[in-house]
């Protein structure tokens, strides 16, 4: 039943409101709910107008109004005694009897407590109030005044409530909204809160994300300034380059100048990184050290941390070093060579820690170690079984192929393998993973031994794995000698796993076992992880790969570089590189990893024009199309092009793990869904023959 209504002159044959009457002419003077009094027309323009009655929440208005004094969560009990304007979004929150309510008024910056006093500002504002349906936009003029003691909180405006005189509504919601985006007892579902992206941004959580995503740019900003460093935009429409990502084309109605061959279709490529320009930038000698919060796109299979659109902060810095410094290595033995930073790139290193460290001092209030922790890549696969280790909790995975009997050692040796285990055992690091390791599922190359009473050192009889390696042979092992050196006892779980001899790929099947342990005791409340930052980087990647299954569409079964074509082998390496021996040549590529999540990764690149050459002609064997879209690149590297380096960061990655939210949607304004899809803007999209025809394209 409606309570409220106000007067406005209609022609007939308009619509109204859903009603077909006519054009609405306000009628002159004030709104009925702000001035108490109800408005009649008067005008001698509406003298053939019809008079209806509306609900006064299904009217926005069209004049101007009074300019706001403060946002909602900027209020303290400094400005008690002001009068304020505000304006925002009501929030009903109970009425304490006929003549009191309270309100709130909520915008981007926070809510504040609206007391709505019908002996202040009369009955019709309050019974106009208690009819605006949630979620609509309101302006209210008051009075601050300082909450009770007991009441007030630490939050913003929390100390103080406004005592409104006035109110106008500004513009009234529906009734059957989608969802209420602060009913976070009864939140909707994800893929119905992107296709009304507009009213989930109204969630807290995600304004607050938003806000700290742009802070937090500033700050790398101010930050990339202060050490020397320029920001230039680099183009987005490129040339389709064989990188490693699949590309997004864009075709183009631009045809062919030449008129020597057929016309056919043309298409840029979206950029999937400033890769080139960059390296051309620093090359070009114009910038010594570039930067850009650049967007970036590829054509990837969904994933729940990708987006087809992203953000990095991109770096380049001319005069890098190419490899190692004296004074980074062990002088006093006290750091193994596989933990110290043996490559180039130190000044790209000490920029990135720098960026970092200050990001987590003022947003986490965090002093963080002035070097980070380094590890080589084989050893972070040996020990972690992957190449983003998670730090945080121990269960580290041991290579057992030297204690094992002769005739098993042997065996594997000539087949290039090792012999891996991961134990769970009566010790107390390990109590955390004792309830979840009967039950955790595990890769079929795993195989798990359960050790009793009476296999203590002769468990190794029961492996499957070592039957296989001695070609069904029974075997007659003793294993004490491993059991003692891995504290194997009644009652220990041993998972054991091959793997060749040299590592490839991301994880070892151990490696995602360890993972899964770990988050099968967190779900089940044995294992929480520390919520201290464990910064790590991963140095000496092989510098060419066979084991990244997202490459092979462009490889075919060739060569493919593990980080991009562009990075330079260790120094070390250089000969082998030349002599044939691929898979021992390892590359100056560093990846930034944070609690086993990598938040970036970077290079120092190849500068010698006839290195990068042999690189494409002889390794990766690119075919004179592919090669000649680098010729641009080869030219510039042939003109003196200096020493040069970078790094990425995955800034919505970054912004995820700052604002401690499992998804990157949450952190970007505008996501597509795992699959690529915008459910808002509806895209991708098809589109009609007239327009296709434009680009010399058909549908099939």
């Amino acid at each position: 039943m409606l309570k409220r209504s106000c007067i406005l002159a209609v022609r007939p044959g308009r619509t109204l409101a859903g009603v077909r009457y006519n054009t609405a002419f306000p009628s002159t003077g004030s709104w009925a709910c702000i001035s108490n009094q109800i408005v009649s027309s008067q005008s001698s323009a509406h003298a053939n107008s019809t008079q209806i009655r509306v609900p006064v929440w299904q009217v926005a208005p069209s004049g101007p109004f009074p300019r706001r004094t403060h946002s909602c969560g900027s209020l303290s009990l400094e400005d008690a005694d002001k009068r304020v304007v505000l304006q925002g979004w009501l929030v009903p929150r109970g009425k304490v009897s006929k003549k009191l309510s309270f309100f709130g008024i909520r915008d981007c910056y926070g809510t504040t407590q609206l007391v709505v006093d019908a002996r202040i500002c009369g009955t019709e504002i309050l019974a106009a109030m208690r009819d605006v349906p949630e979620e609509s936009t309101v302006l209210v003029e008051g009075i601050v005044r300082q909450r009770p003691q007991s009441q007030r909180r630490e939050v913003p405006s929390g100390q103080v409530e406004v005592v409104v005189s006035s109110f106008k509504l500004l513009n009234p919601a529906d009734h059957n909204l989608p969802f209420m985006p602060f009913d976070t007892q009864n939140l909707a579902n994800e893929d119905l809160r992107l296709r009304y992206r507009y009213l989930d941004l109204r969630r807290t959580e995600l304004t607050k994300n938003l806000r700290k995503r742009s802070d937090v740019a500033f700050l790398v900003r101010s930050t990339l300034h202060e050490q020397g460093f320029t920001e230039v935009e680099t183009p987005m429409l490129l040339n389709s380059t064989p990188e490693g990502a699949r590309e997004y084309l864009v075709p183009t109605r631009v045809r062919q100048s030449s008129s020597d061959s057929p016309s056919q279709p043309l298409f840029y490529a979206l950029s999937q990184s400033p890769q080139q320009p960059k390296q051309l930038l620093v090359a070009s000698g114009a910038i010594d050290r570039y930067f850009q919060l650049a967007r970036c796109f590829r054509d990837e299979d969904g994933r729940k941390d990708r987006q087809p659109e992203f953000t990095q902060v991109d770096l380049e810095m001319a005069w890098v070093s190419w490899g190692r410094e004296q004074e980074n290595g062990p002088p006093d033995g006290t750091l193994p060579l596989a933990e110290s930073w043996r490559i180039g790139g130190h000044e790209v290193r000490d920029v990135v820690e720098t960026v970092i460290r200050r990001i987590w001092k003022k947003f986490e209030n965090v002093d963080l170690e002035e070097r980070f922790r380094v590890m080589t890549y084989d050893l972070a696969m040996a020990r972690y079984g992957s190449d983003k280790p998670d730090l945080r909790f121990g269960l580290e995975i041991r290579n057992i192929t030297s204690r094992l009997p002769q005739i098993l050692r042997m065996a594997l040796e000539a087949k290039g393998e090792i012999l891996e285990a991961l134990v769970v055992s009566s010790q107390p690091e390990h109590a955390p993973f004792v309830g979840v390791a009967p039950e955790v599922e595990h890769d079929r190359s795993v195989e798990r031994i359960c050790v009793t009473q009476d296999t203590t050192s002769s468990w190794l009889n029961l492996s499957r794995l070592v039957r296989e390696v001695l070609h069904n042979q029974e075997p007659n092992l003793d294993a004490s000698g491993i059991g003692t050196a891995l504290n194997i006892t009644e009652g220990s779980i041993i998972w054991l796993a091959r793997r060749p001899l040299r590592p490839e790929g991301g994880w070892t099947a151990l490696g995602r076992l360890r993972l899964a342990l770990s988050e099968a005791a967190q779900r089940k409340g044995d294992l929480v992880l520390s919520e201290q930052p464990k910064f790590l980087w991963v140095t000496e990647f092989p510098l060419f790969t066979r084991a990244d299954e997202d490459k092979e569409f462009l490889a075919h079964g060739r060569w493919s570089s593990s980080h991009h074509p562009f990075t330079a082998p260790m120094w070390e390496d250089v000969e082998k590189m030349y002599a044939g021996k691929i898979e021992e040549v390892r590359g100056q590529h560093y990846d930034l990893v944070l609690n086993g999540v990598e938040i970036g990764g970077g290079s120092v690149r190849v500068h010698d024009a006839s290195m990068q050459e042999y690189i494409f002609e002889n390794i990766l064997q690119l075919d004179e199309k592919e090669k000649s879209s680098f010729n641009h690149l080869l030219h510039a590297l042939r003109c003196g092009a200096p020493p040069h380096g970078g790094f990425a960061f995955g800034f919505d990655r970054l912004m995820a793990i700052l604002c401690k939210t499992n998804s990157i949607r949450d952190v970007i304004a505008f996501p597509k869904t795992a699959a690529g899809t915008d459910l808002l803007f509806k895209s991708p999209s098809p589109s009609t023959p007239e327009i296709l025809a434009q680009y010399g394209l058909r549908p099939l």
